[in-house]
């Protein structure tokens, strides 16, 4: 089991987060521990490596930002909980696909806990609750280390899907965690989505931050150690 540090930043804009990623993976060596970054972020559409400009279909006044994980468009938004998971995948010899499945457990976990099925998909990364997605996926490796991670529905104006193909797929619907009855808050679901997390990665949560406090900046190198 390994310890690992969980930050919550608490709402955030994208780009100053995105460069933080980059500038602890870059910097990280052998000794730095792994960590998990929980957040929420402003308005933003996020376009992948594979991103197609089709699948952009009236962004509006929302920004769009170019990103280096994985896959097509997705949005990110107020009352989305999003969990970036900056592991030395090497250290922990854990392959992307591992690291993939990981994640979606954690999430199937989770609602399980609040007696809600969902399912994986073979041919689109994610968790989806009949067809519907409630939770996305989006990783980058480098230097042998993973940023991104996760994104689960919470409690969020969902409008901002209809102007995109969500993860590249045409009519795909979502879903979130308030149009199923769920009312707890967000640092509750968070902190139990990171457990969940930390189980399937063996991972030892750290002690009495069960309530999940914000720290009021993004570290520019955090967790060098």
């Amino acid at each position: 089991m390994k310890p690992v540090i969980i930050r919550n930043l608490g709402r955030q804009p994208y780009e100053p987060v995105f460069e933080a990623m980059k500038a602890f993976t870059e910097d990280r060596d052998e000794h730095t521990v792994d960590e998990f970054w929980v957040l929420e972020h402003e308005p933003v559409f996020t376009q992948g490596l594979n991103g197609k400009p089709e699948h952009l279909l009236n962004p509006g006044d929302i920004p769009i930002v170019q990103v280096d994980r994985g896959g097509q468009v997705t949005y990110h938004g107020p009352g989305q909980i999003v969990i970036y998971t900056l592991i030395d995948v090497r250290r922990r010899s854990i392959g992307v696909r591992a690291l993939v499945t990981a994640l979606e457990q954690a999430v199937l976990a989770l609602l399980k806990e609040y007696g809600v099925d969902a399912s994986t998909r073979s041919d689109a990364p994610g968790v989806y609750i009949d067809n519907r997605k409630i939770a996305a996926l989006g990783l980058r490796v480098r230097r042998g280390s993973s940023y991104h991670g996760l994104s689960l529905n919470w409690d969020m104006d969902l409008t901002p899907f209809d102007r995109i193909n969500p993860c590249g797929y045409r009519g795909l619907e979502v879903e979130q965690l308030a149009n199923l009855g769920i009312t707890d808050e967000f640092n509750t679901i968070a902190w139990r989505l990171c457990s969940h997390l930390a189980r399937q990665l063996e991972y030892t949560m750290p002690a009495n931050q069960g309530d999940l406090p914000t720290v009021s900046e993004i570290p520019a190198i955090p967790g060098k150690a």
